[in-house]
């Protein structure tokens, strides 16, 4: 499945589910694969665009996972590296199964190869008065464990290798969004220029190069 560069950048967060949960002005944090980090003051929400051959009234794009209020900054990194994680599963072939819960929407990653539900996102936060279901940091933990579902996309794609080396430079705890972006560009033109380098060792030699400057 191609993503092209942006795709939630194509497919904003309907206009009627931003006004009415008073999200005007939010910001895109990360967007690999249609899926992305979306935050705004002390909230933060995952955002699942529609696959790109998606039609109808399914392709609007859900909103997920929603946190009113950030317990810590730290909170805030996870949801880009979960939304990173997520994305770069829906590349390997996972299906993302959206059910919509009033404005939000619960995330069910589908293994293509079982059509089993393999991990479920639900559409808030749990929170800690009244929480008790799974937090952010124990998605991510979860996704990260869930084996891709196919080979790699095609990596001789510039769109696919770029959001895929997004993913896993965020991996990285020490490494903000915007490093990633940063590492990922560098990361991209290595590996155009050195074929042999797969995405992991591309992104090794990108950071070796930016640490030593230009």
């Amino acid at each position: 499945m191609a993503f092209a560069p942006g795709h939630l950048q194509q497919h904003p967060l309907p206009a009627g589910v931003v006004g009415a949960l008073s999200l005007s002005g939010y910001q895109l944090l990360v967007d690999v694969a249609g899926v992305g980090a979306g935050r705004l003051g002390p909230q933060a929400f995952l955002l699942v665009a529609p696959d790109p051959e998606g039609a109808g009234a399914d392709a609007l794009t859900h909103i997920s996972l929603h946190q009113t209020r950030l317990g810590a900054e730290r909170e805030a990194f996870a949801y880009q590296q979960l939304a990173a994680q997520v994305g770069y599963l829906r590349l390997s072939g996972y299906r993302l199964g959206l059910e919509r819960s009033g404005l939000r929407s619960r995330i069910a990653l589908i293994d293509p190869a079982s059509g089993a539900i393999a991990m479920s996102i639900p559409d808030k936060h749990p929170g800690r008065l009244f929480g008790g279901g799974k937090d952010v940091a124990a998605l991510l933990a979860g996704a990260r464990e869930l084996p891709p579902a196919g080979p790699p996309p095609d990596l001789q794609r510039p769109e696919l290798l770029h959001q895929t080396l997004v993913a896993l430079a965020l991996a990285d705890e020490d490494t903000s969004g915007e490093q990633a972006v940063e590492l990922a560009d560098r990361a991209l033109e290595l590996s155009r220029g050195t074929p042999e380098l797969d995405p992991a060792a591309a992104l090794v030699a990108a950071r070796e190069g930016l640490r030593l400057g230009p």
